[in-house]
């Protein structure tokens, strides 16, 4: 009697401990507290994400009830709920922001910029499993897979067309929602759960653009703008170059180098003048990083989460927008592809009449002969800088009365910052206790990178003194490790969200100018000042002039509204 009571114990005990739900809580545990180890993002499903725990519950239940039986049905099930936690942890990681619904979309832009062996390690992760999943499904009842997807599609439906009321009950359910920090929300509330609710933040946006849709009052401060700069400007070019991921390896504070990665040319022309600018992004989504350099408001990603996508065509006051109204040539010149996050609507209604792209990335007309160079993918900065120094020499020589605002995307430093042995050998070694190989990469990159700009800079200012140079990293590269390795060596000064800050250089009338950090919005300002001769922030709040201007989130919200509501008419 006793061993058959046991024997009934024991057989209870290891159901409960094979019960696949609560095989499946442990190893959303399990993955909680590696998370927290290797990606950043802490958090407790357990003790206060209860909203996220049953959404897990529910998609784990769901694809579990639509499988047919079998030995691995539980797996195959949890498999894809882990694998989007996966997923978003690894966006965060390589990107430094939490991944949201819309950006589903710009998938195949990221896609093309994987290695070979990222897109392996993309196929075995994530398609294999999802197609195993798929073979697995049993088709031969629809009826339980519609019951069973009926809750998922009512919380869409809600968020589709009921936006702000499913965004004021998940607040009032849920814990706090940060609204300055992304991370602090998931760590609060859980993944998908943020996910659902930016979703809804997003579309509801998209609505509250209606009452900013008036061309005309639009047309009048464009207007304004532009007649100030044609009347009581100074007329004198601009040459603006946004360069893809210009990482300093001297901001790292516990990193130390062979040799000095600054080029001795770069050092004696910049000296100590090099400054900070603090990004929208980091690691990647060049396009947002130019969206705030050209437009001079913040990358909010209230409608998108690339501004750029929202682009039509249609004519906005960015800042080349402003300067093609006041009678300068507003010239593109983008080293990458032009269907690149949207780039040619984009750059239309953002105001350049004119945009050049590689010859083999496009069938425009373009200047832009010169292609990447041995093995390293993408167009060295040297190569690409020489074409566009070329191109403005000439354009001075051919128009010298019609200003010319000359803006400039590199692509070279792109991940995985390969080098050509035979272009540009390795000349220095990083010495850290964090070891990153792609640091090592970037630094030598640097090395050559620095040699290119100070070249460019001096022959800039030798054929156009009198004008306004600024050069500013889009954002730091992920390098290998993503966030890991800027706090384990302390980049800048090893501050949360020091990675977002990035080199900043200015020249004017042939001198290099430090500023106090500023963000990339900032950057039309001081070059609306300049052609004004400091007329244009008198009375205004610009801060790149002292660095403690505190923006005023109402008004820089009214200004994204209003900007994005004009971009994204339809032509």
């Amino acid at each position: 009697m006793l061993k058959a009571d046991s024997n009934k114990i024991f057989t209870a005990l290891r159901a409960l401990l094979l019960n696949r739900y609560l095989l499946f809580v442990g190893a959303l545990y399990l993955y909680a507290k590696l998370s927290a180890n290797y990606f950043g993002l802490s958090g407790s499903m357990f003790s206060q994400q209860w909203i996220e725990l049953l959404i897990a519950l529910y998609l784990f239940s769901f694809l579990y009830a639509i499988l047919r039986p079998g030995r691995w049905r539980a797996l195959l099930a949890a498999l894809p709920v882990l694998l989007g936690y996966l997923i978003h942890d690894i966006y965060y990681l390589m990107y430094g922001k939490i991944l949201r619904l819309i950006e589903v979309k710009e998938l195949p832009e990221l896609v093309q910029v994987l290695t070979p062996g990222q897109m392996l390690m993309l196929v075995l992760g994530v398609g294999v499993p999802l197609i195993l999943l798929l073979l697995h499904v049993n088709y031969r009842k629809p009826r339980i897979i519609a019951l069973g997807a009926l809750p998922l599609a009512l919380i869409f439906v809600d968020i589709r067309f009921a936006p702000d009321s499913f965004a004021s009950g998940f607040q009032q359910l849920s814990n706090p929602v940060v609204t300055y920090s992304d991370r602090m929300s998931v760590e609060n509330n859980g993944r998908y759960s943020m996910m659902l609710l930016r979703e809804a933040e997003r579309i509801s946006a998209t609505e509250k653009t209606a009452p900013y849709h008036d061309r005309s009052a639009y047309e009048e401060q464009t207007e304004v703008l532009a007649d100030a700069i044609r009347k009581g400007g100074n007329q004198r070019n601009v040459h603006l170059i946004v360069m893809e991921s210009f990482l300093d390896p001297t901001l790292f504070q516990k990193a130390t180098f062979s040799r000095n990665p600054v080029h001795p040319d770069f050092a004696s022309l910049f000296g100590s003048k090099a400054g900070l600018s603090i990004s929208p992004v980091f690691g990647g989504a060049t396009s947002q990083a130019e969206f705030e350099v050209l437009c001079g408001v913040p990358a909010l990603r209230k409608l998108s989460s690339i501004e750029f996508n929202v682009f039509t065509g249609a004519i906005t006051n960015c800042m080349p927008g402003v300067l093609e109204r006041a009678g300068y040539r507003t010239v593109a010149t983008n080293g990458y592809k032009p269907d690149f996050f949207n780039t040619l609507p984009a750059y239309e209604g953002i105001g350049f009449d004119e945009a050049n792209f590689p010859r083999k990335h496009t069938s425009l007309d373009t200047y832009m002969d010169v292609e990447p160079v041995g093995k390293e993918g993408y167009i060295f900065d040297g190569d690409l800088l020489q074409k566009n120094l070329d191109y403005v020499t000439a354009a001075l020589k051919e128009n010298p009365d019609k200003p010319l605002l000359n803006y400039v995307l590199t692509i070279y430093g792109h991940t995985p910052h390969r080098l050509d042995p035979a272009q540009r050998p390795e000349i220095l070694q990083v010495h850290s206790d964090y070891a990153d190989e792609h640091l090592q990469r970037v630094a030598n990159q640097f090395y050559y990178r620095t040699e290119a700009i100070a070249h460019y800079v001096r022959d800039l200012i030798k054929v156009d003194k009198n004008s306004i140079i600024i050069l500013i990293s889009d954002h730091v590269p992920p390098l290998r490790n993503g966030l890991n390795t800027y706090r384990e060596l302390d980049y800048v000064d090893g501050s949360e969200d020091s990675y977002y800050y990035n080199r900043l250089l200015v020249v004017k009338d042939g001198k290099p100018q430090l500023y106090p950090t500023i963000h990339h919005y900032d950057i039309p300002d001081l070059v609306l000042d300049y052609l004004t001769d400091g007329k244009h922030c008198k009375g205004r709040a610009c801060a790149y002039l002292d660095g403690n201007v505190t923006p005023k989130p109402e008004k820089q919200l009214a200004e994204y509204f209003s900007l994005m509501a004009h971009a994204s008419e339809t032509l």
